[in-house]
């Protein structure tokens, strides 16, 4: 059988090319996201300023809910300080240091801030001891001995112009600036500014907890003593982390984004395998439809029907042999491609790497085989269990009527996905979104199913229509297209699968920014807004110098974090983490969040406001309690004081500054969102303010952006980039498949010369299907994405009609309609240049 298979793959190359193609771009795009998952799941940060440090001794940044994967906790959980004497008493303990993080930051003499060389400026500051968890570090000088010396890292001292023994002005954790006399340079990475302990331990505000606890052991001992500290915090919550898990503790933000690599893969699984699995099963029906003649002489000479699937099965599975090993190793390439465009967009830190093993090569290599035996088996299923004489008749020819079940069913699926369209319409959210984007490819599934009917009834139609007015190369053309339905529905579905997919997907990306634009630029009310990112933070007294400008009508500070909410779904225990925005009770001055119901006023305690989306789904109406965690992993139950409608915009979720106060990485404000009289003086006398406080920024409280690609949040760009290269692959397999179709009717372009029909009538033939071809696919791709993205703008925006780039639809319009011509055309010319007799005698 293996044999008899290699010699039909000899004879069947053209046809089997695109069943290559289909394998390897599959291949490639789920190893690609098999590796994001598995680095999501595995990968570490460098041990960075940890690295002299043989274990860490950290609070656990994940809320674990039961019977579902961990979620990331960005802000840092602290540990009690008395452990840093317990620990260093453990035998082969040779140094404990208490390692606390505060913000720090330079200030250059023309009163600009120093861009600190660690990732976060909230952490920059450190005790004098921190640089014993550094390795090897080459200090320039001595520690900083009293409360007006300072150390600074070798990055920030060059970028600074200073060394040893100079004056710096420092901002400290919401202080003002102060003077500080440099007693050393620490070049070591990411090494940030050293004060000395008691003064760390004064500025940072932490007497009774430190970030983290690392110890340094004797040579040989580190395993024991990790061991021995597991035991000792056992129950306690706290972790001890050794090796590359190291770096992770040093920043706490890091646990997000590898959860954010896992969410990412998870969203990209769904779709990609839905497309690979179309494609390659469209690729198969046109190769075996191609050897239906072969297969009906095997059952006519006594072939089984068993044998018949699995001989068209072995030759399928030999030439994805072929093609599965280059697609693995194109897919390694690709993520790398696509985690060097997450660091670009600062989706994830630059220096958190990929995980590379042979797990996402064995997934992609077992999906690939599996999809192509039950590809081909069930594209050979109809000749195998035909009898063979109607099996050998059957093989010039297709079945005369499209199945009835296979149209109905195709029917049913366009109808389930057309009502699933509906979910924007009672959802404003996000996931709500989703809903397009699927419907439009359950849509296109569908389409597959019932698409012989559809073309047979389209070509039908139109070889009436040109009977009598139609030249013969018109008419022939729309005969073909109605005699072989099947074979012409399978490049339509496939060619409006990628329109479909482009204009849905496209679309909900763009919908969902520019509803969130509207949302953020009419909710918002203040003009301006005051921040310190270089800092950290805001300094302390910002709120009421800006309160006290002239012209100033309203100023309050906004902040952001990570909750995680528990509720029940359908019973069972459930739990979502999200951003949510943080707020003072006079936020109503600076922001309208479309409050319908209670106040943002009562915004005091442990109080919280949310989206009228979820109040809804989730019965959090004013008055109820619910269950949060907080970004630090404190469990609170606060009660809900408003329900407000602009969630897509500020999200989910309003925490009462109180309520988060002490439970962030710093408790500095980020920002402050200032409403001015809307005059020029007004904004001068904010200009003059930032620009008397160092590290101060005034700007517009919101971004420009109109809800276009330019001003696009780094989410957007990265399923943009995810559609384009979706788009490449379901293009090169729609030219694979076109070539293959049309190389395969040779004997069919023979036997019309030879009854006297001339090459150019072909060629007009073949232009004519091919345009009849992208006709029918774009126009069945726009009715079934018209009423997901109809549906999708009533939701979002409150009109019939989706927010986007007009050029979308023209340019793929143009793309489909190039890409039929050219992968019709060229294989016919090259059919032509085969004298008709040998073309039929060839097969």
């Amino acid at each position: 059988m293996f044999r008899l298979a290699l010699q039909m793959v000899g004879h069947r190359v053209t046809a089997l090319i695109a069943v290559a193609c289909a394998v390897l771009g599959g291949a490639a795009l789920v190893t690609a996201t098999g590796v994001l998952a598995e680095s999501g799941l595995r990968s570490h940060l460098p041990a960075g300023r940890l690295a002299g440090a043989s274990v860490v001794v950290a609070a656990d940044q994940e809320f674990h809910p039961p019977g579902d994967l961990p979620l990331a906790l960005p802000e840092r959980r602290r540990v009690p300080a008395q452990l840093v004497g317990e620990l260093g008493t453990l035998p082969g303990v040779t140094e404990a240091v208490g390692d606390i993080g505060f913000p720090a930051a330079l200030v250059d003499a023309h009163g600009r801030v120093v861009a600190a060389s660690s990732e976060d400026p909230q952490v920059t500051g450190h005790g004098w001891s921190s640089t014993k968890l550094l390795a090897a570090p080459r200090i320039e000088g001595s520690a900083p001995t009293g409360a007006g010396e300072v150390a600074v890292d070798g990055t920030t001292a060059a970028a600074a112009g200073v060394k040893p023994g100079d004056r710096v002005q420092v901002v400290v954790n919401s202080r003002p600036a102060s003077g500080y006399r440099v007693s050393a340079v620490v070049n070591a990475p990411g090494a940030g500014v050293y004060f000395a302990d008691r003064t760390a331990t004064k500025l940072s505000g932490l007497s009774s907890r430190v970030d983290l606890v690392g110890l340094r052991t004797a040579p040989g001992a580190e395993s024991r003593v990790a061991a021995e500290v597991r035991t000792k915090l056992k129950g306690t919550g706290l972790l001890a982390v050794t090796g590359a898990g190291r770096g992770d503790t040093a920043a706490p933000g890091a646990g997000a984004s590898r959860s954010l690599l896992v969410l990412l893969a998870g969203s990209l699984s769904g779709i990609v395998l839905l497309i690979t699995g179309f494609v390659m099963a469209s690729a198969l029906a046109v190769a075996i439809g191609g050897q239906r003649r072969d297969l009906a002489l095997m059952r006519a000479v006594g072939a089984t029907p068993k044998q018949i699937r699995r001989l068209a099965a072995a030759q399928s599975t030999v030439v994805a042999a072929v093609a599965v090993a280059p697609g693995v190793g194109l897919g390694y390439l690709l993520a790398g491609q696509f985690r060097g465009l997450l660091a670009d967009r600062g989706v994830i830190p630059a220096q958190l790497p990929l995980t590379f093993s042979p797990l996402p090569a064995f997934a992609a290599v077992v999906l690939m085989l599996l999809a192509v035996q039950v590809s081909a088996r069930g594209s050979a299923w109809r000749t195998s269990r035909m009898p063979a004489t109607e099996a050998v008749a059957e093989s010039r020819s297709e079945p005369r009527d499209p199945s009835r079940t296979r149209t109905r069913i195709g029917v049913a699926v366009i109808v389930v996905a057309t009502a699933g369209s509906a979910l924007p319409l009672f959802s404003r959210t996000v996931i709500g979104a989703t809903a397009t984007s699927l419907a439009g490819i359950i849509g296109a599934i569908g389409l597959a199913l019932a698409g012989p009917a559809l073309v047979r009834g389209v070509g039908g139609a139109a070889a009436r229509a040109t009977r009598h007015g139609g030249s013969a190369p018109t008419w022939l053309a729309m005969a073909n297209l109605r005699a072989y339905a099947l074979r012409n529905a399978g490049i339509v579905s496939t060619l409006a699968m990628a329109v479909v997919f482009v204009l849905t997907y496209t679309f909900t990306q763009t919908t969902v920014l520019a509803a969130t634009a509207q949302d953020t630029t009419t909710g918002t009310l203040a003009q301006l807004r005051l921040s310190a990112t270089a800092l950290g933070g805001l300094p302390d007294g910002t709120p009421a110098a800006v309160r006290t400008t002239r012209g100033v009508r309203a100023a309050a500070p906004v902040g952001s974090t990570t909750v995680v909410w528990q509720y029940k779904e359908f019973g069972d225990p459930a739990a979502e983490s999200g951003a949510a925005t943080i707020l003072t009770p006079d936020a109503a001055g600076v922001l309208d969040l479309g409050v319908r119901d209670g106040s943002l006023g009562r915004l005091t305690g442990a109080t919280v406001a949310v989206s009228s989306d979820v109040a809804r789904t989730r019965s959090a109406t004013v008055g109820h309690t619910i269950d949060l965690v907080l970004g630090d992993g404190t469990e609170v139950h606060p009660k809900v004081v408003a329900v407000y409608d602009r969630g897509l915009g500020f999200g989910t979720v309003v925490l009462a500054h109180d309520l988060a106060a002490g439970h962030t990485t710093t408790a500095l404000d980020q920002s402050l969102l200032i409403r001015t009289d809307g005059t020029a003086a007004a904004r001068q006398n904010l200009t003059a303010l930032a620009a008397s406080r160092p590290g101060l920024t005034l700007g517009p409280a919101t971004s420009p952006s109109t809800g276009g690609l330019k001003d696009a949040p780094p989410e957007v760009w990265i399923n943009l980039a995810t559609i384009v290269v979706l788009l490449v692959y379901l293009l090169l397999s729609i030219a694979n498949k076109l070539v293959a179709a049309t190389a395969q009717r040779r004997v069919e372009l023979g036997a019309l010369r030879l009854n006297g029909t001339t090459p150019r009538q072909i060629r007009a033939m073949m232009r004519r299907e091919a345009a009849m071809t992208a006709a029918t696919a774009l126009t069945t791709a726009l009715l079934l994405s018209a009423i997901p993205l109809a549906l999708l703008g009533q939701g979002f925006l409150g009109r019939p009609w989706p927010a986007g780039p007009v050029w979308l639809l023209p340019g793929l319009a143009l793309t489909v309609t190039v890409t039929a011509f050219l992968t019709i055309e060229l294989p016919t010319r090259q059919a032509l240049r085969t004298p008709p007799a040998d073309a039929i005698r060839a097969q």
